[in-house]
């Protein structure tokens, strides 16, 4: 299976908004439709969909924070391609594009502080916890380059 992470367009975003989590990951995800939305109107925002051979099964989004710090706002796979390995190899190669920006220093991330299984994913690629983010809500891990 070939992984790869794509430009949005006119021929692809219908897919990438059809995209669904599990019920139990609802509540952390926002949705593509509305992801898309954002991006759209504010140019520092950068989408991406993660395609599994030929078919769209993910979506990245992230925002450049500051001068110095992109910040991961989306990520998730498909309900039906989880539990694959396509979310390790399609975080990879949006590492890999993150890092080619300019005066980069800083790469962010938040999830959920009670769900362990996204502690270790995100440590695993050298994201540290570094604290609750400024809503009190989700975990704030820095890559410092």
């Amino acid at each position: 299976m070939k992984i790869s992470l794509d430009t949005i367009t006119k021929h692809n975003y219908e897919a990438v908004c059809e995209l669904e989590v599990t019920d139990e990951q609802e509540d952390y995800v926002a949705s593509n439709t509305w992801s898309l939305v954002e991006a759209a109107y504010n140019p520092e925002y950068s989408v991406r969909a993660i395609y599994a051979n030929d078919e769209p099964v993910g979506f990245f989004m992230w925002v450049q924070a500051s001068p110095h710090k992109i910040s991961i706002w989306r990520f998730m796979v498909d309900k039906k391609h989880q539990q694959k390995s396509i979310g390790r190899i399609a975080l990879g190669l949006a590492l890999q594009e993150i890092k080619r920006a300019p005066g980069l220093e800083e790469i962010e991330i938040c999830y959920n502080p009670g769900n362990p299984v996204a502690k270790r994913f995100y440590s695993s690629f050298g994201f540290e916890e570094v604290g609750m983010a400024p809503d009190g809500e989700d975990m704030l891990a820095l890559i410092r380059l």
